[in-house]
């Protein structure tokens, strides 16, 4: 059984690498993370009017391409690749998949056009203050006030919400979790967070008395399948990276020269290289798995999930680790982006689930 891309999907791929290569030529990495919203905007509409990217797992009836979301995760492994920021796993994933979820038909139509079309970018708040993304909602209460429904509580780590023009949270109620779409015009305040990888925008979000609107009804099991797909897609920005790290690895190797010769002639290097390629090659190949699962609705998703999580996280972290290693000390260096992907390997390595939680889901 051959198990790879379709040609469709190799040229999604190709078209994304192509328009990425192309603006990093105008809008550099470092460039792009200090913009106003912490990614290039100009790309983000090319990418979304040229490509659809944000369209891609949203279903024809509600603006979107009707494709699935592992159309989605072959653009994030793309886009892992180049470290690019853009708004695609916050808003393109967990927040279109968060109403996918636990929306009503009308929600959908009224919420989801204008994410798949790129013209709005929406943030999902969920993670609490210690920095989780519970199955039983969060830190973030809502209240009944009347016929409405006000928000009070701290959300942490929430992607580009700085940036959002929909912010959507999950929340606890008396009955349960629920989801909620926040009006930002009073009650929420908006806060950056440093970051360890620059790539990420990551933002607190705090409510008082914030004026919300109810999205579907009570969650129950799709907290859980949300998670299970966030980490999924997490996967394939490790994936990315990782490949992105062994080619720059690979390069730097061919053409640095010691003793008269390439670094890389030496067989004690090959073998570590190979090992590389060996960790790249192998969570490539539990991360599709994972993907391919989430996107046929397989009931085994979460725990897929958990497997390509704990594998891929340690995978990319051990890639990165090498990188600085055989880059030598030019990889410490701010100018060079070694140190760019090995900040990343550590972070996504901490996003919706640590390697070794992971674990603990398998033996739960």
């Amino acid at each position: 059984m051959h198990f790879g891309l379709s040609e469709e999907q190799q040229e999604l791929a190709g078209a994304v690498r192509t328009l990425v290569e192309r603006r990093a030529g105008q809008v550099d990495l470092r460039s792009a993370t200090q913009a106003e919203r912490g990614y290039d905007e100009a790309l983000w509409q090319t990418l979304c009017g040229q490509i659809g990217v944000a369209a891609l797992a949203v279903p024809e009836e509600y603006g979107g391409a009707g494709f699935s979301s592992f159309e989605t995760h072959v653009v994030l492994e793309t886009l892992g690749h180049s470290l690019t920021p853009t708004p695609l796993l916050g808003s393109g994933v967990l927040a279109t998949r968060a109403v996918l979820l636990a929306g009503t038909p009308d929600d959908c139509a009224r919420l989801l056009p204008p994410l798949a079309e790129g013209t709005q970018v929406a943030a999902l708040a969920w993670a609490d203050t210690s920095g989780h993304w519970r199955l039983d909602g969060s830190d973030v209460r809502a209240t009944r006030d009347g016929n409405s429904w006000r928000l009070d509580g701290v959300a942490t780590l929430v992607h580009d919400a700085r940036a959002a023009d929909l912010l959507l949270v999950v929340a606890s109620t008396d009955e349960g979790a629920r989801l909620f779409r926040a009006d930002l015009s009073s009650g929420v305040e908006r806060s950056a967070t440093p970051a360890l990888d620059l790539t990420l925008q990551l933002d607190r979000v705090t409510f008082r008395s914030a004026p919300a609107a109810p999205v579907g009804d009570v969650l129950g099991e799709q907290l859980a399948t949300l998670h299970a797909e966030a980490a999924v897609a997490v996967t394939a920005l490790q994936v990315g990276g990782a490949q992105g790290a062994l080619d720059r690895t690979v390069a730097h190797l061919k053409e640095r020269e010691q003793f008269g010769r390439p670094l890389g002639s030496f067989q004690a290097l090959k073998h570590r290289v190979a090992d590389l390629l060996v960790a790249v090659e192998t969570s490539r190949s539990i991360s599709w798995s994972a993907a391919w699962a989430s996107a046929q609705g397989d009931v085994d998703v979460v725990r897929r999930a958990a497997l390509a999580k704990a594998w891929c996280s340690e995978s990319f972290s051990t890639v990165a680790a090498e990188m600085v290693q055989l880059h030598g000390g030019i990889a410490i260096t701010w100018e060079h982006d070694a140190h760019l992907y090995f900040k990343r390997a550590h972070a996504t390595g901490e996003l919706f689930g640590s390697a070794r939680e992971h674990r603990r889901l398998l033996t739960a």
